[in-house]
């Protein structure tokens, strides 16, 4: 019976797709009998039949080899596409965490779009991200991953416009999904010259050929680049981060998943895609580069912002980066430790930011204030998601910290900085964050405010529960092998940097609450920060530009070019037409006399 568990694991990410096709049946212009409401509620009981199915194979597969399977999707004559399937300790383990902080979310979504119409379209994309990013993780194949990141990038555009009639969701749709179609486009590339380079898409055939030395290194790093494009999209790393913080104009419950495991799915391919990049120094450098850019920038981005959802997204982006150091370093366990840690926990303080905005109707965090005792629950659950998320020792991305700063110090110190100091800056905009919806007086946006309905309520502590449990996980899955690793010098390292980032949150928040800038002569740079680099406008006036020039011109030539041409043509035709229509009398004889005289005086026009 367990064995058949993981017989069957193929049937995960189907069950989440049998509940999104369900939800059809609940669309309101079909049925006005039972409204939406059933929709959510099919697309819940799925999601939990999917989390008990890897839950159970989680327990069987653990501590045994990985059992590899292929599936054959498609054969003309001597041509074969098959799929690889993993099944792996850490394979069913990512398969229980997105399955598991679906079924919160989806839970969340219940009480926070209690009385939205548009159930059955939201669930049945919550249900279609689940059933991709499943799907990808037991995928096998480049090709095949590929695939499913397109799919879910068309599921990031429908489910960001889920309130469509709003003009800035639909912005907010098209711009998050043209910025992730740069990435996928050099991705594509990629993928393409790889098959003729390596002969095979299978990541793990792909990884003896990158460790046999037999490839060109100059080959080998284009591909490796444009591979390495992909995960920047997906991952919102610069300068591709925008579209995550365009996507948050989506439902909050979708959130929950897009900043905890969806943005970790380019994650999960870049680690895949290891191999590749550490066989080329120049993919290294590039990632290492990029993640640190974005990781150090998207901090200081996140301390200036006021608006949560942004406070958010930013945070989000620079823990990415952190892990694209880690697996360009080459530091793979850290790497899904952290992917493991900033979800449970990012998704924590999302719900808990939910539950403020569900009654306080504003995300401008300036306008609140004053919640510490009228909400004690949510105030509780964003601590300790907070304190999960800054490496505050024993929870989990401590761990994480503490390894990443031990493995980097004596080889690439400067990168081994660069994590406490983020780590420091993350912990700083958090606690800013705590402090400005908890602490000093109440305003008027936050005079009534109780704790949401208890379906909100419930997963908030349930997940609470697993963020505080983290360190006990760690211990008996043998993650951790010594806990007094954290009183190392590089354990004390971590600790100084997240306490000095919340006691400098905290000194912001005294100094801020009466509308006083931190210091009067910093106010340009918090601008610089708050603006994004002025990203936005840099675009505008370089790349938005080029390619409105180039547009204009290609329209011009479309025109008086090609138009042109066409015109030219059919004017002369119509001219001709109208000429030939004054010699046509309806005589044979004149016909043939007229055909006789040109081939005349083409013989002599040929003959002369």
């Amino acid at each position: 019976m367990l064995h058949a568990l993981l017989d069957t694991l193929w049937l995960v990410p189907i069950y989440s797709l049998v509940g999104a096709a369900l939800s059809l049946v609940w669309v309101p212009s079909i049925t006005r009998r039972t409204g939406p409401r059933p929709a959510g509620y099919v697309n819940i009981l799925m999601t939990l039949v999917s989390f008990l199915h890897g839950l159970g194979a989680l327990g069987v597969v653990w501590g045994r080899s990985p059992v590899l399977w292929e599936v054959e999707w498609f054969r003309v004559a001597d041509l074969a596409f098959t799929i690889p399937v993993e099944i792996s300790t850490l394979t069913v383990g990512a398969i229980v965490l997105i399955t598991g902080l679906n079924l919160l979310a989806q839970v969340y979504a219940v009480g926070y779009m209690e009385m939205d119409w548009g159930w059955a379209r939201f669930y049945a994309l919550l249900s279609f991200f689940e059933s991709g990013m499943c799907a990808l993780v037991l995928c096998g194949s480049l090709f095949f991953s590929y695939v499913i990141l397109e799919v879910l990038t068309l599921g990031t555009y429908l489910l960001v416009g889920v309130w469509y009639n709003q003009a800035l969701v639909v912005t907010g749709a098209r711009d998050a999904f043209l910025t992730k179609r740069a990435g996928d486009l050099i991705l594509l590339m990629g993928v393409v010259a790889l098959l003729p380079l390596a002969g095979t898409w299978d990541f793990n055939a792909l990884s003896l050929w990158a460790s046999s030395g037999t490839a060109d290194p100059t080959a080998l790093a284009w591909v490796g680049l444009a591979l390495l494009a992909g995960p920047v999209g997906k991952c919102a790393q610069f300068p591709l981060h925008l579209w995550l913080d365009e996507a948050m104009e989506s439902p909050l419950p979708s959130s929950v998943l897009r900043l905890s495991v969806v943005v970790a799915t380019g994650a999960w391919v870049l680690i895949r895609l290891l191999p590749l990049l550490d066989a080329s120094p120049v993919v290294q450098s590039v990632a290492i580069a990029i993640g640190a850019a974005t990781a150090l920038g998207a901090s200081l981005i996140a301390i200036a912002q006021i608006d949560v959802k942004r406070i958010l997204s930013y945070t989000v982006s620079a823990y990415m980066g952190l892990v694209f150091v880690a697996v360009a370093t080459r530091n793979q366990e850290a790497a899904l430790l952290l992917v493991l840690t900033h979800a449970l926990a990012i998704a924590l303080v999302v719900m808990a930011a939910g539950s403020i905005i569900s009654n306080c109707i504003t995300q401008d965090i300036t306008q609140l204030g004053g919640l510490l005792l009228r909400r004690p629950i949510t105030a509780f659950t964003m601590a300790v998601g907070i304190a999960g998320l800054v490496g505050v020792p024993p929870l989990g991305t401590a761990w994480v910290f503490q390894e990443l700063v031990s493995q980097l110090w004596y080889g690439q110190r400067g990168l081994a900085i660069l994590v406490l100091v983020v780590n420091a800056l993350t912990a700083w905009s958090m606690a800013r964050l705590f402090w400005l919806v908890f602490g000093g007086a109440p305003k008027q946006m936050t005079l009534r405010s109780p704790e949401p309905i208890w379906l909100m309520v419930v997963p908030m502590m349930v997940l609470a529960g697993v963020v505080l449990h983290v360190p006990h996980l760690l211990w008996q899955w043998q993650l951790v092998q010594d806990w007094a690793v954290l009183g190392q010098h590089s354990g004390i390292a971590v600790m100084v940097s997240s306490f000095l980032g919340l006691g400098l949150g905290t000194l912001w928040f005294r100094r801020s609450r009466t509308g006083e800038p931190f210091v009067p002569w910093l106010l340009p740079l918090q601008n610089f920060f708050a603006y994004d680099f002025y990203t936005v406008k840099l675009y505008r006036y370089s790349i938005v530009w080029i390619v409105d020039r180039f547009s204009r011109l290609v329209d011009w030539g479309d025109r008086f070019v090609i138009d042109g041409i066409g015109n030219f043509f059919g004017v002369a035709t119509l001219f001709s037409g109208e000429s030939i229509k004054y010699t046509t009398f309806g005589q044979l004889q004149f016909y043939v006399l007229t055909i006789i005289g040109g081939i005349l005086l083409l013989f002599l026009l040929v003959a002369s």
